[in-house]
């Protein structure tokens, strides 16, 4: 597929994601949500394809929000539908069996902040901005983040940033554990493909198989999570990778993992 508004790469195993359009902030309208849905179902699907890290095109933004000019003339069901868009874009990629990396770089409002949340992890520049700020044009966020940051920060700094429509700097996000890690702006990229090699390197049924236990088990009963648990742990004995690690831990010395 040709993309207009995002750039696509795949490299060692870690396919690469930049939104592009740095001029609007890189912006999400439904053509650059459209493409972002291709993209992910190519990862999905690619065997190749390991890991996918997800930034922005220059060094103001990752994603400062869906695009307004685009939205301001919506009708309710238009509305809808790019909202439903948004959501099954961003379960896509939450879901996917493969890790999702945001190295965000800029302003993350809004929209940019709901992507980020559907990352696995998220690590930030010194300059990332995360908010909500919906409120302040009379909505509220449509793409998960009423229920994704209360998930991941609590439900009561969940309210005060979505109720308040307040930005937060990457260190504030740091605090309250909407991010992982913090670099330097030019640090950024390069650690998150570092880290995102470190995974590709890792036993690819294992990544799959925690991902989906912690993912899939998060808001089961603690009996019924810790049951997905063993059922995912016990599914790893029928690969390779498993027998090539428990010898290579025998034997004192580095697995080759081979993702079979």
């Amino acid at each position: 597929m040709d993309y207009k508004n995002i750039l696509f790469s795949v490299e060692e195993g870690v396919a690469t994601l930049t939104f592009n359009r740095p001029k609007a902030l890189n912006a999400m309208n439904s053509e650059t949500m459209a493409e972002l849905l291709a993209a992910v179902n190519v990862c999905k699907t690619d065997e190749t394809i390991k890991v996918l890290v997800l930034t922005g095109a220059g060094d103001r933004a990752f994603v400062a929000g869906a695009d307004i000019s685009e939205m301001q003339n919506q009708r309710p069901q238009e509305a809808l539908a790019f909202m439903e868009m948004g959501h099954e874009t961003l379960r896509q990629m939450e879901i996917m069996p493969k890790p999702v990396i945001a190295a965000v770089n800029g302003f993350a409002l809004g929209g940019g902040t709901e992507i980020s949340l559907a990352c696995d992890i998220r690590f930030a520049s010194e300059k990332a901005v995360f908010g909500q700020p919906e409120i302040l044009i009379g909505l509220i966020p449509g793409w998960g983040g009423t229920q994704r940051l209360s998930r991941i920060i609590g439900m009561g700094r969940a309210k005060e940033l979505i109720l308040g429509g307040d930005r937060i700097d990457a260190r504030r996000a740091y605090e309250i554990g909407l991010v992982n890690r913090i670099f330097p702006a030019e640090q950024l990229l390069p650690e998150a493909l570092k880290f995102a090699r470190k995974l590709a390197a890792m036993p690819g049924f294992a990544v799959k198989m925690a991902k989906h236990s912690i993912n899939f088990g998060y808001d089961l009963p603690l009996d019924n999570a810790c049951r997905l648990e063993t059922e995912c742990c016990a599914q790893c004995f029928s690969t390779d990778d498993q027998k090539e690690g428990m010898k290579a831990f025998l034997e004192k010395r580095k697995p080759v993992f081979t993702g079979k």
